[in-house]
């Protein structure tokens, strides 16, 4: 259920973070965690489309292992106004450095070439 926005699109939340709590296969932890939504550019190195590491608000996080994997199309696309179909790649990761690591979903626009950090679980 989400604590601070309701049932709005990530896009129409008030300063673009909002909580959820949900049950993800984070290693070496039980039951539910609190999970954010972020909408945040991205720099991210990738191999064959495949993250490899990626650069949030100035630290750079090392793709430890790919948790999930998923591919949804973008609601707003019609045939008409973009010949190419625009997918949104959706990557669940376990990153960090030595001393911290968590899991983070990205997501890949096909179009705009465009990564974002998606969500994060504490």
């Amino acid at each position: 259920m989400f604590e601070s926005c309701g049932e709005l699109p990530h896009e129409q939340c008030p300063g673009g973070v909002r909580r959820v709590r949900e049950s993800v296969g984070v290693e070496g932890k039980r039951g539910s965690v609190v999970g954010r939504y972020y909408g945040s550019t991205v720099s991210v190195v990738e191999d064959q489309g495949r993250p490899l590491r990626f650069t949030w608000n100035g630290r750079v996080y090392g793709v430890r292992r790919i948790i999930d994997h998923w591919v949804t199309l973008r609601m707003d696309w019609t045939p008409t106004t973009e010949p190419q179909v625009p997918e949104r790649r959706h990557w669940r990761v376990e990153a960090g450095a030595l001393e911290a690591q968590g899991v983070y979903e990205l997501l890949h626009d096909t179009v705009s070439d465009q990564w974002l950090l998606s969500r994060v679980w504490d």
